[in-house]
């Protein structure tokens, strides 16, 4: 078992690995390509992007993988999926008309417009097809979905490749090559499990949609308020300071985003053998304390490299045009080292089916990053965004640890004598 999670989390690794270095060297093409005030555009739209996505999660990896690996049976995984394939698609239009409807109703100009719907495509793409990466992940066989996303990446990177060779500055046209991966991921995804679905019809069952929408309803709520707190504080910065300044944070945040999303795919990786398929609740909660110390441990290593090389990394990535960025990410990377608990500390109220506790902490989380940012943004510009940024990061980590101390022995002598 250790040796198919190891190397299952290996390939994870080795395809976001690749997809941190493609990434950072597509934002570096398209910050020098587009300049401080066009990155800046860019970005905006993908933070507007961003908080739609989030409508889309309906019914996320965490209702469906735990399904998945309880049932095996491949007829029944296979209508779960379809089911679950239908949710997600909804969610992701109803996501392309609210981002239609903010940009109307915020009076945004063409310069916003037309980036925003390009990227917004990838919004009805990346959730629905994503069923079929929750299928491997139950299955602890992501190396075809490792493939996949490098494959996509590839092609992203050649369009965007072309684009700065060109020396296009044109910002819908970067989106264009952005939407491209969404659309090749999906096909690839889609070919590869209807080689191996099993030929069976399935009925649309109204009852199962609704039980799978009531199961992923606060997870779904949770995830809008999570990814929300983690944009909303460019939608507040956008207009209350030069753009010049929006693009350097922007630009920080952006490789931040790189590399916390290595907290997703660790926890990804280890969840479905070390807590998922943990019989008892003490098992998986001494389980998910391990994997949050081993998690900080790797964030914090990454965190102060990051702050450490920040100069040189704003430099080489770039350029003097965006200098002002290497102050933010050195804040801004001491800050995300906290993500990489709270990822872990998270697994707790997956495990025993509690996502209102999700919910709760990220109303609270989100709630409080826009406090912060309403208050702070104005005095200190982008520098408040990131203060923002760290103390949602640090409420985030002593919620779940609060979380997981009531979970305690004596919690658990209580459950089984009531029981």
């Amino acid at each position: 078992m250790r040796r198919q999670v190891a190397g299952n989390l290996a390939w994870m690794l080795a395809e976001r690995g690749l997809q941190v270095a493609g990434g950072i060297g597509i934002v570096a093409m398209l910050a020098r390509g587009l300049g401080p005030e066009g990155f800046a555009h860019f970005q905006y739209a993908q933070a507007v992007v961003y908080i739609a996505a989030s409508v889309a999660l309906i019914c996320g990896g965490e209702v469906i993988i735990p399904r998945l690996v309880a049932n095996t049976d491949p007829v029944s995984q296979h209508r779960l999926l379809i089911h679950v394939f239908g949710l997600r698609l909804g969610a992701g239009v109803l996501a392309y008309l609210l981002i239609c409807a903010f940009l109307l109703f915020t009076g945004q100009g063409l310069d916003v417009w037309a980036p925003t719907l390009i990227l917004g495509i990838a919004v009805m793409l990346r959730e629905p097809f994503g069923v079929v990466t929750a299928w491997m992940q139950s299955r602890t066989w992501t190396r075809p979905n490792a493939v996949f996303n490098l494959t996509s990446l590839a092609v992203k990177a050649a369009c965007v490749g072309l684009l700065f060779w060109a020396g296009n500055q044109d910002v819908p046209a970067y989106a264009a090559a952005f939407s491209v991966e969404a659309v090749i991921a999906a096909i690839l995804l889609t070919l590869y499990y209807l080689a191996r679905a099993p030929h069976s019809d399935v009925k649309l069952d109204p009852t199962l949609s609704l039980e799978l929408l009531r199961s992923g309803a606060l997870f779904w709520v949770s995830f809008m308020m999570m990814m929300g707190s983690r944009r909303v504080d460019q939608l507040l910065l956008k207009p209350l300071v030069p753009l010049t300044e929006f693009a350097a944070y922007a630009a920080s945040m952006q490789i931040l985003d790189n590399f916390v999303v290595l907290a997703t795919i660790l926890s990804a990786g280890i969840a479905p053998m070390y807590v998922y398929a943990k019989p008892s609740l003490a098992q998986a909660r001494r389980n998910i304390m391990k994997i949050a110390g081993g998690m900080l441990a790797v964030g914090l290593a990454g965190g102060l490299a990051i702050a450490a090389c920040a100069h040189w990394i704003v430099e080489l990535l770039y350029g003097p045009a965006f200098a002002e960025a290497a102050s933010l990410l050195q804040l801004a990377a001491l800050a995300s080292t906290l993500v990489f608990a709270d990822v872990a500390l998270t697994l707790l109220p997956i495990y025993m089916c509690r996502p209102h506790l999700v919910a709760i902490k990220w109303a609270l989380v989100c709630a409080v990053t826009i406090a912060i940012d309403v208050i702070t943004i104005p005095i200190f510009g982008a520098r408040g965004a990131i203060l923002g940024y760290a103390v949602a990061n640090l409420l985030a980590v002593l919620f779940g640890a609060f979380i997981w101390l009531r979970q305690g022995p004596a919690a658990l002598t209580r459950q089984e004598a009531s029981a």
